[in-house]
């Protein structure tokens, strides 16, 4: 897990608000920043990978957050933001109406609607965390409507348990394993369905089964790539550490047409061919990259790298080191 810290107090004061800009500019879902004065601006964020999320805290100095219909034809993740006011106050702006938050409030965005958020009330506003995919948590439409911008709280229920963990994460990110990653995204992604649940008055059958299964599967192939070097990944340590039988696990992967050891084996040979084609481990032996990728015997390897590639491990890295870019 990486925790990149980036601020502006190193920065001259006329140098900071356009820091900030430059900042956000490249994000995923970029927000522009408006500020009444920038020669006083100052910000600092700790942003956290965690598996498929993004973890993070936020200090700024009163300022105003834009995500405009052209930021989002620019580019759009298709997250929802789940933010946590820890200090100030802000007013978010949309189509739907104005709201209010304060400190120990919750509210959710969705990078593909428009909206503004002013911070103020404090010389110093203080805000956390998560960045989410939205097909982790499929949510109807009609329901997302009545969620998205609504006041909530984080001082109780699934709120305040959010609230402590993202706070935990990002204090402590340095303590974690990147073998950790899917078992903390999925603490993550249970209490923010059970926020979202709470909120719109969901109940089991609030959910297709279909959009259960599409979540699940999405999981358990993240499991899967955060464990590729393991050679003893099988589908039943799969299924056990996703609570279903071997058997539904199996189901769920044919549904797509292809069998979980298939799967497996598919996304180990790609590690492969991703580590024999870049340059920084153009020293490092095929069988070392072979074990690093789970698999057993070299020869074993060889075989499926041939079948799947058409060429031996050792022509296709010499050829990939060969071609210019």
């Amino acid at each position: 897990m990486t925790g990149p810290v980036s601020g502006t107090d190193d920065l001259p004061a006329a140098e900071r608000f356009d820091h900030c800009r430059a900042l956000m500019e490249p994000a995923p879902a970029p927000l522009e920043p408006v500020c009444a004065d920038p020669a006083g601006f100052r910000m600092s964020q700790v942003d956290v990978t965690v598996d498929s999320l993004r973890v993070w805290t936020m200090e700024f100095a009163p300022v105003t957050f834009r995500r405009t219909e052209r930021l989002i034809e620019r580019s759009d993740p298709e997250t929802y933001n789940v933010v946590l006011v820890r200090a100030g106050a802000m007013d978010r702006v949309a189509a739907t109406g104005e709201t209010a938050y304060g400190r120990g409030d919750l509210h959710v965005d969705d990078s593909s609607r428009p909206y503004e958020l002013r911070a103020r009330g404090a010389p110093t506003i203080s805000c956390a965390g998560v960045e989410i995919p939205r097909a982790l948590l499929p949510v109807p439409g009609d329901r997302a409507d009545l969620l998205i911008g609504r006041r909530l709280s984080g001082r109780d229920g699934f709120g305040a348990l959010l609230a402590g963990t993202l706070a935990q994460i990002s204090a402590d990110h340095g303590s974690y394993r990147p073998e950790d990653e899917p078992h903390l995204a999925t603490v993550v992604c249970d209490l923010v369905a059970g926020l979202f649940a709470r909120v719109v008055g969901e109940d089991a059958d609030a959910v297709t089964p279909e959009s259960r299964r599409r979540v699940l599967l999405q999981r358990v192939r993240s499991f899967i790539d955060q464990r590729l070097h393991d050679p003893e990944l099988t589908p039943g340590v799969v299924a056990a550490a996703h609570h279903i039988s071997t058997s539904y696990l199996h189901r769920l992967f044919q549904e797509d047409g292809v069998a979980v050891a298939a799967w497996i084996r598919r996304r180990r040979l790609e590690r492969a061919r991703r580590d024999l084609t870049d340059p920084v481990l153009s020293t490092v032996p095929v069988h070392h990259i072979a074990a690093r990728c789970g698999f057993r015997h070299h020869a074993a390897f060889t075989r499926a790298f041939r079948t799947a590639y058409g060429v031996p491990p050792r022509d296709y890295r010499a050829a990939a080191l060969a071609t210019p870019g």
